[in-house]
């Protein structure tokens, strides 16, 4: 195994044990990337992340994983690195030696991709590229295996419904364009170098881990504001557009799977049910206790309280008739993409995976998540409002820490059980 003196090292394995597995996660500070981790975590895996550098902490998502860990053997390590700097990803392969990579890091904002096409593909075209060929490169394409996080986004104008493996690719953005070169380089060296490479076709999946660019946890998280007394409406752009929405903690247990099987191969993982960014709202509002009433259509739509129930937080500021939700022009999209539904039959049929969390345990595991970040917020503020008495200063709502999804050399060293951190949490 190749090794770095600035990294840790293994325990030795017990007696009649094996060497715990070892897995390098790009975009481990990401949405999945933290699911992932805690996974395989959970699983005796020695975990190796990479992390983009910033200027501000971005390990929000796994600063538990950091702080504290009941794992036998295992810990998380997490290193600088950048899909976009092939030595980067040459060193880090070189000396963690995988078994496992999963490349999870992109830019993933499709809104974004059109603004920064040429970084967009930089990072989630070539860098996947530099990331096969350093595991060609140093000599273990025969022993590690590759799992590449593709999208449903690679549909676009889709085909058929629902889409399968088998539907045409027809992308719609930069982010999709990207995403299909990474595809089918991950096709390539599978073929060409006889690598163990997969391609997870992914569609929506959410979490109140969810970046708060990303439409549903805008939602969950504007409503949990508007339920606290916040008076500014929810801004959206296509209500009408179709989702299929899972659970990204069901999402990453495929991911993991796809790599145990005994021939490499490309699946898609789905719920296999279908709602428009409408219904979300809707299900969202319901479960803070406020019904709504749409009116118009197009631009011109809108959402306004319709009742309350008087057992939630929302009756002491909601009122019939208050406008909750209005379409903004500038959240859509050049080229959208109307309809996405996954069949999910052969991830079934061959791994026997199926998806344990539905839409509305997803939902309100997001709303109440938000709920109480609001609530510790406003609780926060009060003793403000409380120093200030005599002056009208309205509680501040502020936003949690939500670092971007990323992927970096410095390697930052996790204690495993029995050398805690002493408090201080490593820092996307």
């Amino acid at each position: 195994m190749h090794t770095d003196p600035a990294l840790p090292q293994s325990r030795p394995a017990a007696a009649g044990k094996s060497p715990a597995k070892v897995a390098l996660i790009t975009g481990v500070t990401g949405q999945d990337g933290a699911y992932l981790a805690e996974l395989l975590l959970s699983k005796g895996y020695r975990v190796h992340g990479i992390r983009r550098r910033s200027s501000l902490p971005n390990t929000a998502r796994i600063d538990h994983l950091l702080a504290e860990g009941p794992w036998d053997g295992a810990g998380l390590t997490l290193h600088d690195g950048d899909m976009t700097d092939a030595s980067s990803l040459m060193r880090i392969v070189a000396a963690t030696a995988p078994d496992e990579v999963y490349n999870l890091a992109a830019q993933s904002d499709v809104a974004i991709s059109f603004a920064e096409p040429e970084y967009t593909a930089d990072a989630g075209a070539l860098g996947p590229l530099r990331l096969l060929e350093a595991i060609r490169a140093l000599g273990m394409g025969a022993r590690t295996r590759y799992y590449q996080a593709s999208t449903s986004e690679l549909f676009g104008r889709v085909r058929e419904t629902p889409q399968r493996e088998s539907t045409p690719f027809a992308p719609c953005s930069p982010y999709a364009a990207a995403k299909l070169y990474a595809y089918w380089i991950t096709v390539n060296y599978r073929e060409a170098y006889g690598m163990y490479a997969c391609n997870g076709i992914l569609f929506n999946h959410e979490s109140p881990r969810r970046g708060e660019n990303f439409v549903t946890r805008k939602i969950t998280r504007a409503l949990a504001r508007i339920a606290c007394g916040e008076r500014q409406p929810l801004s959206l752009g296509n209500l009408d557009s179709l989702r299929d929405w899972g659970h990204a903690r069901d999402y990453v247990e495929m991911q993991w799977l796809m790599l145990q099987q005994a021939q490499p191969d490309d699946y898609v993982i789905a719920s296999g049910s279908q709602r428009s960014v409408r219904d979300f709202v809707t299900a969202a509002a319901a479960r803070l206790g406020i019904s709504l009433d749409w009116h118009g259509a197009g631009l011109r739509e809108t959402a306004v309280v319709r009742s309350v129930r008087p057992d939630h937080v929302a009756a002491r500021h909601c009122v019939p008739g208050q406008l909750v939700v209005q379409v903004d022009p500038r959240f859509f999209r050049p080229n959208e993409v109307d309809t996405l539904l996954g069949d999910a039959g052969k991830a079934r049929r061959a791994l026997g995976w199926q998806p344990r969390c539905g839409f509305d345990e997803l939902v309100d595991e997001m709303v109440q998540a938000d709920l109480q970040s609001v609530q510790r917020a406003l609780l926060a503020a009060a003793p403000l409002e409380t120093a200030h008495a005599g002056r009208a200063t309205p509680l501040a709502f502020t936003e949690s820490a939500q670092p971007a999804s990323a992927a970096h050399d410095g390697a930052v060293a996790v204690p495993s059980p029995g050398k805690r951190a002493g408090g201080r949490r490593a820092g996307s």
